[in-house]
């Protein structure tokens, strides 16, 4: 009894150092390139988690191996919830793709979910197709002539395009970018003829009127898209939706990560947050780490499956 006492009183001055934290300026990692939809979701949030954190809050964009760089510098940095990382499914499906990785992601814990959100098929102004229907025919005719733009290899956005050509039959070719914002710039070139990103990287592109929406990854339409039909209305059974949570290196103490998942909770949780990220798509979430724990352990079982399924393979 006595020693048990001895040491929750030696743990205290520990923990409650450990409940004050951060002590100075946290870096918020995003694996992509600026203007993409995990930089876009994280200057959405960042004034508010510094607001809760009493810290100013760091967006630092590094790019690089389909968002491996970003995570690698997070999962090597020093587990004190200073340095986190905003990342989405991509955590999931580059381990599982690719066994040649600067880092174990397996050793990113989740600390709280910021938003989920499907991504759109979009293509070129001039795409010989119109409509859903138009685009699988075309590809159809013409396999590997359709080429597509992903934020990298294994991100979800890959796995999208290739859960599409595994259900419709058709033969395209993927087109790997640094970032969403870089896919919709060649998108609006006309260098590419499709694509699979978030609805706020396209943005900019729909307003040009330099490409089209033809499908949305969710089962259903989107309300603020009714008119972009689900793919599943072309390929049923087609489904993939993805997410964006907020990690930190392992090892990182639970009252860090309590109080870096009650800032997510806050910044989640406040309207003109929540209205700003709901405007390009997204749905904000306010949940524990537990449940981001979860998900994350969910998804992966369910990637896993359709990566089997698409034939995909992993690298070395």
């Amino acid at each position: 009894m006595i020693r048990r006492a001895l040491l929750a009183a030696l743990a205290m001055p520990a923990l409650a150092r450990a409940q004050e934290l951060p002590s100075r300026p946290v870096r918020l990692v995003i694996a992509y390139s600026a203007g993409g939809v995990a930089d876009t979701i994280a200057r959405s949030i960042q004034p508010r988690l510094a607001e809760s954190l009493g810290q100013s809050v760091i967006v630092e964009n590094r790019t690089g191996a389909s968002g491996a760089v970003g995570a690698a510098a997070v999962a090597h940095a020093p587990a004190d919830g200073h340095t986190l990382l905003l990342e989405g499914a991509t955590l999931i499906t580059s381990p599982l793709v690719n066994r040649s990785l600067p880092l174990d992601y397996g050793t990113l814990q989740p600390v709280g979910q910021v938003t989920a959100q499907p991504y759109f098929l979009a293509v070129r102004a001039d795409f010989p197709a119109e409509d859903l229907a138009g685009f699988i025919g075309h590809a159809r005719r013409n396999p590997g002539a359709v080429t597509f733009g992903t934020p990298g290899v294994a991100h979800i956005g890959h796995l999208m395009g290739e859960l599409m050509q595994h259900l419709a039959g058709i033969r395209m070719e993927h087109i790997p970018y640094r970032g969403g914002a870089d896919v919709a710039r060649d998108l609006a070139g006309g260098r590419i003829d499709s694509c699979f990103i978030s609805l706020s990287s396209l943005l900019p592109v729909l307003q040009a009127g330099r490409g089209r929406l033809i499908g949305v990854t969710s089962a259903t339409r989107r309300t603020q898209r009714p008119d972009v039909p689900a793919i599943s209305e072309a390929l049923p059974g087609y489904e993939l939706m993805t997410w964006t949570i907020i990690f930190a290196p392992g090892g990182t103490p639970a009252p860090v990560v309590a109080r870096v998942a009650e800032a997510v909770r806050f910044a989640t949780s406040d309207g003109p947050t929540r209205a700003r990220l709901d405007g390009i798509g997204n749905d904000p979430v306010v949940g524990s780490t537990a449940e981001a724990a979860a998900l994350v352990m969910r998804d992966r079982a369910t990637i896993t499956r359709l990566i089997e399924q698409a034939g995909l393979r992993a690298a070395t």
